[in-house]
């Protein structure tokens, strides 16, 4: 829909009054020339100092998140460089060893909008776009883009433009409002390009109270190879992988899993396919179909297979459901293993200064104090066995 806009005017209403008494009236034209512009300079007074306070302000805001951005820029020259790589474009290159569940990348967004609007998107991009430092405005139209229609000249139309580089790079966020998504824009996070599967070893996650997106290292990273994560669910196999990303994307994936020999892939997808299928198998303790025991099995199968794959990803959501199974069974023991294994994962995917690893510990602490504590029938459930803890 296009954006609907309100003239307004300023309407100036005049009275007059007539007087019998003439000397009357003319000292209420006098009064009235002398008071009405004493009034108006005062009016035009304080609305010139509010700009300029506001002015200031806004200035001072905006030159502290530019020095925090700028700290950030530095950081990231130490840990990594982007670089041309062939067949690809831009990526992002490791200049040092990087440790798992270490940060790699703090950006805040150019700006965030919500994923559902009810006015011309070019128009609310033109909008954010014009309160960008003419640097951060550079950034936005470095990033690279797809689906832009072939009749248009990138050059003359920045509008569609614009609209094809936030298609194409923006990351949810949930930013706006409790229950309401929304995307922003991370040029530095942006110039990650994508892997499947094993392939990736980078996952990022947005910090709603810090107004952060945090990068961090999956697996350990040596100097020199690329840092990929992921753009979509990659458990699928691989025809479906790259039909998906060809799609949305515009790019045949050559990640070390898509190039894979025809047999070695066939493995990689039926592994890859079974994990989806018990994720979905597991979900269904949440309607009584299965046990807890016959739950945390599921997660256990999940778990071995993740590691046959050398899929890491998602290991401290699923240690935390485990958790939250167990603790539904008013299994003391298994709620503490279960929720330690879930700190362990989460440290390396969202930092061990996350919330989620925070909630974890207190589990840890106090089991009988989780939401889902005693909610179903009270029952001995498996805890992690070696494979998981070791």
């Amino acid at each position: 829909m296009a954006l609907k806009q309100r003239k307004s005017r300023l309407n100036h209403n005049q009275s007059t009054s007539e007087l019998s008494d003439s000397d009357t009236s003319e000292k209420l034209r006098v009064s009235s020339t002398t008071k009405v512009p004493a009034l108006l300079g005062f009016m035009v007074a304080l609305l010139v100092a509010c700009y300029i306070l506001l002015t200031r302000r806004y200035e001072h805001v905006q030159n502290r998140i530019v020095v925090l951005d700028d700290d950030f820029e530095a950081r990231d020259a130490s840990i990594f460089s982007v670089q041309e790589i062939p067949g690809k474009g831009k990526g992002v290159i490791a200049v040092r060893d990087i440790k798992r569940g270490e940060v790699v990348i703090r950006e805040r967004p150019l700006f965030v909008v919500p994923s559902e609007i009810n006015t011309s998107p070019t128009a609310l991009l033109t909008h954010h776009l014009s309160l960008l430092t003419p640097y951060q405005y550079a950034q936005f139209y470095n990033l690279s883009y797809v689906n832009f229609p072939a009749i248009l000249d990138p050059e003359i139309d920045l509008a569609e433009l614009a609209l094809a580089i936030f298609q194409t790079n923006a990351v949810q966020t949930n930013a706006v409002s409790a229950g309401v998504d929304s995307a922003g824009v991370f040029p530095r996070m942006a110039r990650l390009n994508h892997g499947c599967s094993s392939a990736f070893n980078v996952v990022y996650s947005w910090r709603e109270k810090e107004g952060l997106l945090v990068v961090h290292a999956l697996k350990d990273v040596r100097k020199g190879q690329e840092l990929l994560t992921t753009y979509t669910d990659t458990k699928r196999t691989r025809d479906q992988r790259r039909a998906h990303l060809r799609h949305q994307y515009s790019f045949h994936c050559t990640c070390d899993v898509c190039s894979l020999p025809d047999r070695k892939s066939k493995e990689s997808d039926h592994r890859l396919m079974s994990m989806s299928e018990l994720y979905a198998q597991f979900a269904t303790w949440g309607a009584g179909v299965i046990d807890g025991v016959q739950a945390i099995e599921v997660v256990e199968r999940i778990w071995e297979l993740g590691s046959q794959e050398g899929y890491l990803s998602e290991r401290g959501r699923l240690a935390a459901d485990a958790a939250w199974v167990v603790a539904a069974h008013s299994d003391v023991a298994s709620t503490k293993a279960w929720a330690k294994v879930a700190e362990e994962w989460f440290g390396y995917e969202v930092g061990v200064d996350s919330e989620q690893v925070l909630e974890m510990q207190m589990l840890q602490t106090q089991p009988e104090g989780h939401p889902a504590w005693a909610s179903r029938k009270a029952m001995r459930v498996p805890a992690p066995t070696l494979s998981i803890t070791a």
